[in-house]
């Protein structure tokens, strides 16, 4: 199975900035954190494809590596 889109699973565009990346992990990590949802394996599985996406284009040279 294809991996989802990062900018899609962090909901920014494809040309956003550092800050604003920054921004949207930290809100989606917040959201979907193992701590804030116990028992909750669907948050758990979000929360790891935040993080994954967030990996891929978190840094101006990840998303050259990536695009």
């Amino acid at each position: 199975m294809a991996e989802p889109d990062p900018y899609r699973v962090l909901g920014v565009s494809k040309n956003a900035a550092d800050a604003e990346i920054k921004r949207a992990f930290r809100k989606k990590a917040r959201q979907f954190h193992p701590d804030r949802n116990p028992d909750n394996a669907s948050a758990e599985g979000k929360f790891k494809q935040v993080q994954a996406a967030y990996d891929k284009i978190g840094t101006a040279q990840g998303r050259r590596e990536y695009d």
